[in-house]
């Protein structure tokens, strides 16, 4: 057997061989911007507010933060991105930028339809695997809220609470909520018949239950044969170790594959702040040394039953994407292996992601589309996150750096 060569995240070349020196120099000056945090801060606050106003920002918007984190603002202008990307053998997540409809009902079925639409498109090419799915797209936030409190009363498995706390709404409510079931059919059965993965993203603690239970059962339907519905866990939660093991023992019971795509998590600061407001132990690890100690685990532990669990590493730690890699390679398991995929976000961590890619691993890029106004949410958290993640912008820059050295 050959010898497996180790995965080194330094190559700079591998990295931006996709990037122009101009596209480069870009990158170079948003992020050194990202490296600001008063900047960021005064960003984050004021781009909201100006893009609802109507101020002329959105061009401006559309060559900086936009160009670096986004698709582009239609399904058509994403598959450019998509088919550059294929050309390195990174493949693509579609994520349809809607975070909660605004128009009721009407808007819960446009979002259905539209990620419908994002299925069908992703069907037709090689390189665009999954595609990505927020209930709170086609769900009211306020009746997940309900069924979650609901659920926290009750006693029993995550299922049995469930399916209690539905049984006990009102008889309006309980249509609704089978509107809402009905929706995520018709995604996961699409997914299905088009042979196209559906990412279930994770959404905030207080409505994550109702979430969880739903997809489970799009998993308990659509995933005997082989995954086709994942559930992110966030292991920046001290309590999602213990559920990714127990939504195991629920797909070893009832047979179906578990689609797990592991993530460290997206809302810390607001979850601490509306714990300490609400006077109630915050669902979140301690520390960072907890949420990595976690999140290595939820490796092994998924690694340990590749014939069970479908795992999807969705991080930018690179001793994670590391310790993946390496287990593959202890297991004498395929870089390619069907069950184990890599994914960052585009815009950030090339270096991991093109060097996976080098090495044979799947790997692909979360890759957001829709206008302006619809990823503005998304964008402020991009911004946020290079701030107030340890290193990551200048993680960024120092890599961009070496590599405008390297071309001369």
């Amino acid at each position: 057997m050959p010898e497996m060569q180790p995965v080194s995240f330094d190559n700079t070349q591998f990295a931006f061989e996709y990037k122009s020196d101009k596209q480069l120099k870009k990158a170079r000056f948003l992020f050194s911007l990202m490296g600001k945090s008063w900047l960021v801060k005064l960003g984050t606050r004021l781009t909201p507010w100006a893009v609802k106003s109507g101020l002329p920002v959105k061009g401006l918007i559309r060559k900086t933060i936009f160009a670096q984190f986004v698709g582009g603002e239609t399904l058509e202008e994403t598959a450019k991105v998509a088919s550059i990307l294929g050309e390195y053998k990174v493949q693509v997540i579609l994520d349809y930028g809607v975070e909660g409809g605004d128009d009721g009902e009407q808007g819960f079925d446009h979002a259905t339809d539209e990620f419908i639409r994002v299925i069908d498109y992703a069907a037709t090419q090689p390189n665009i695997p999954f595609m990505s799915i927020k209930v709170t797209g086609f769900a009211r936030f306020s009746l997940l809220e309900k069924l979650d409190a609901a659920m926290h009363k009750l006693q029993g498995s995550l299922m049995k609470r469930f399916l209690q706390a539905v049984d006990e709404l009102p008889a309006a409510e309980k249509e609704e909520w089978h509107r809402v079931r009905h929706r995520m059919m018709r995604i996961c059965e699409t997914a299905s018949r088009k042979k196209t993965g559906v990412l279930v993203d994770a959404e905030e603690s207080w409505i994550q239950d109702p979430v969880d239970a739903l997809t489970i059962l799009m998993m308990d339907t659509f995933n005997k044969e082989r995954c086709v519905v994942y559930n992110t866990i966030q292991l920046y939660r001290h309590d999602r170790l213990a559920f990714l093991k127990d939504a195991f023992a629920a797909a070893e019971e009832r047979k179906f594959i578990l689609g797990s795509k592991l993530v460290r998590g997206a809302y810390m600061e607001k979850e601490r702040r509306r714990a300490e407001e609400m006077n109630y132990p915050s669902p979140i690890q301690p520390d960072k040394a907890a949420s990595d100690r976690d999140y290595n685990d939820g490796v092994h532990f998924c690694m340990d039953h590749l014939d069970r669990i479908a795992l999807i590493v969705a991080s930018h730690n690179e001793q994670s994407n590391l310790l993946a890699v390496e287990l593959l390679q202890k297991k004498g398991l395929p870089m390619d292996h069907p069950h184990v995929h890599f994914s960052q976000l585009y815009g950030m961590s090339d270096n991991i992601t093109f060097n996976l890619a080098h090495a044979g691993c799947r790997v692909s890029k979360y890759l957001p589309f829709g206008p302006i106004r619809d990823v503005i949410p998304y964008l402020m958290r991009r911004a946020q996150e290079n701030t107030s993640v340890g290193g990551q912008t200048s993680r960024e820059l120092l890599l961009i750096k070496k590599e405008l050295l390297r071309r001369g």
